[in-house]
């Protein structure tokens, strides 16, 4: 067999634990990837409750969640360089229990000025992980595909779970439990990975400072330059469509759709993306990545503008198409960067991709609320397709960009 025709290769870390504490660590880190997606997008979920609870209209609700967004993003730069620098598995542990905190906090809310305040802090400790656990799982898992890409779904399941059972809690409790009963699911979390995942600061210097594969320092820079634009655009396409969903679906499926099936009908399409990221993971394993990244980009497009023309159930399975590219994205977008970018750096370079990405969650909801405000989803939806258009260009850039240095780097491995 030659290796010349692999498209995949391990990515060569210095990781000293066991396989059991790769896997113990490997495990707390998918748990915390769902935690993270699930906790920003309780608010979302359960907002359309709200407007009747404090009396405020959904565009003024909705803006309470910019903070988290905002922080979402901003403190992703502080989270990947203390990371580096200090203990990559201290940070998941103040993850963990930062936002067990800011959910007791905004469960607790008398008020919106104190839910707010409570989603900002949320967003702040949300930040952590992926800049800090994407580094953390990259290491440990020497950058498997089918371990990222299981990694990946780890997070749409708790995108996908956010929207059904956060509106579940609050229809059969009330919406201060769908903030309380997370923040006991952290805790929990946070005492246990504490307990069983071992310190890794006296690994501090000992990682690689060589890339899987080298580019050239045109190639580099045209990569750093379109992968500015692709996180950018890709965030606000990401963000705008996690956010608008369940309303998206409440406002256009069908008149009279109880809440708790427009959770669920939510959840539905989110798993759509679960499903793609599985996909991924096998398609790294015999597609190059920044192929693969162009073709998922476009797919992205697709299912976007259709969505934007549809309506009842084929609104469904556009959604369903166009949520399984955005995730599937993802999954290949993070092998990209992993591929090009030395362990030792991996946290702060993750810290400036999901600045990037994230810091366009805020505008996102700025965005949903101008948008809906002055002409419904009809503007929404063509704000989404304009983004993802912007994020096709810039993979297509990135493409053509690193073709010669993978082509260069095959040529170079040795036939078996």
């Amino acid at each position: 067999m030659n290796d010349v025709s692999l498209p995949y290769e391990p990515i060569a870390t210095a990781s000293p634990q066991s396989p059991a504490a790769n896997r113990r660590a490997i495990a707390f880190l998918n748990l915390a990837h769902a935690i993270d997606h699930f906790v920003l997008l309780i608010f979302p979920a359960v907002v359309i409750g709200l407007e009747v609870v404090f009396k405020r209209p959904y565009e003024e609700m909705i803006a309470l969640s910019t903070g988290a967004f905002v922080a979402f993003g901003v403190f992703s730069i502080p989270a990947g360089w203390l990371a580096d620098r200090w203990s990559r598995r201290n940070m998941m542990v103040l993850f963990y229990f930062g936002c067990a905190a800011s959910l007791l906090a905004a469960g607790l809310a008398p008020s919106p000025l104190w839910l707010a305040a409570a989603m900002s802090f949320l967003g702040m400790f949300a930040a952590i992980y992926h800049p800090v656990g994407m580094a953390m799982l990259l290491d440990v898992s020497r950058a498997r595909p089918r371990t990222l890409a299981f990694n990946g779904v780890c997070g749409n399941l708790g995108v996908t779970l956010a929207a059904g059972i956060s509106a579940t809690l609050a229809a059969w409790i009330d919406w201060h439990a769908a903030f309380l009963v997370p923040a006991a699911l952290c805790l929990a979390a946070g005492v246990a990975y504490l307990a069983l995942v071992p310190d890794d600061r006296h690994r501090i210097g000992k990682r690689s400072a060589t890339a899987n594969v080298a580019l050239s320092r045109r190639a580099a820079a045209v990569m750093f330059g379109s992968y500015v634009a692709i996180s950018l655009a890709g965030g606000l396409t990401f963000n705008t469509a996690l956010i608008a969903l369940p309303k998206l679906v409440d406002a256009r499926v069908g008149e009279g759709v109880p809440l708790i099936v427009v959770g669920w009908l939510a959840t539905g399409i989110f798993l759509c993306g679960a499903l793609a990221q599985l996909a991924m993971g096998r398609l790294l394993e015999r597609v190059q990545p920044h192929i693969l990244f162009a073709t998922v980009a476009t797919v992205q497009v697709v299912g976007v503008v259709w969505a934007s023309h549809a309506t009842g159930a084929a609104l469904v399975i556009a959604l369903g198409v166009a949520i399984g590219a955005i995730y599937g994205q993802t999954t290949v977008g993070d092998i990209v960067i992993a591929r090009y970018t030395a362990d030792a750096w991996r946290g702060r370079v993750y810290a400036v991709r999901y600045f990037l990405t994230f810091i366009t969650s805020g505008i996102a909801v700025q965005l949903i609320a101008q948008l809906y405000g002055r002409g419904g989803f009809d503007l929404v939806l063509a704000a989404i397709a304009l983004t993802g258009f912007v994020m096709m260009a810039g993979v297509y850039v990135m493409a053509a960009a690193v073709n010669g240095a993978e082509a260069a780097h095959r040529a170079a491995q040795p036939a078996e």
